[in-house]
């Protein structure tokens, strides 16, 4: 038995998504970041955010860039900050920072259990499955259509602790995916 739950107790739920409905064997939640430390950020003059490492960009093209808190892709028009990321602040040789699309004004977190955001479903995706001292324990690639099979299978093993999802492609961080 692991600490996040019972991996030999077993639920069928049924999975929300845009896409299909699926039968899965193991509860997720997925969660984009915490908007609290990017809140600052938003309608500083440009100026000021290159002094920070920060670009502020006026999206383009639709599913060109996907916001990390509210985990959809921003809209033509609407303005993401591309910014460094620390997304394992672990104590091992796997703490990474990385480059990440902010939605500007974004303010409410995902938070959903058994649902796949958009932004993730439509994208070949890296799963890196960590423990409780920020150890790579497993990981793969997925095409978006396939998660919830990897998921379950990364989850299955008592060692993961959590699950960070990657965009396979260009390596930035995703969102975070737990046991339920």
């Amino acid at each position: 038995m692991s600490e996040c739950g019972e991996t030999s107790r077993r639920r069928f739920t049924k999975m929300r998504s845009s896409h299909s409905f699926k039968d899965i064997a193991m509860d997720f939640r997925i969660r984009g970041l915490d908007p609290s430390p990017f809140l600052p950020l938003y309608g500083r003059p440009d100026a000021e955010l290159r002094e920070q490492g920060v670009l502020r960009m006026r999206v383009e093209e639709a599913h060109s860039a996907p916001d990390r808190i509210e985990l959809r892709d921003a809209e033509p028009g609407e303005t993401v900050l591309l910014l460094n990321h620390e997304y394992l602040d672990a104590d091992s040789p796997y703490r990474g920072r990385h480059a990440i699309f902010v939605r500007e004004g974004a303010t409410q977190a995902f938070d959903q259990i058994n649902t796949m955001p958009d932004c993730i479903r439509r994208r070949l995706m890296s799963l890196r499955a960590f423990d409780a001292w920020g150890m790579m324990v497993d990981a793969d690639v997925v095409d978006g259509t396939g998660l919830e099979a990897l998921i379950e299978r990364l989850l299955a093993q008592d060692a993961v602790q959590f699950i960070q999802a990657h965009h396979a492609r260009r390596g930035c961080y995703a969102a975070r995916i737990e046991r339920v």
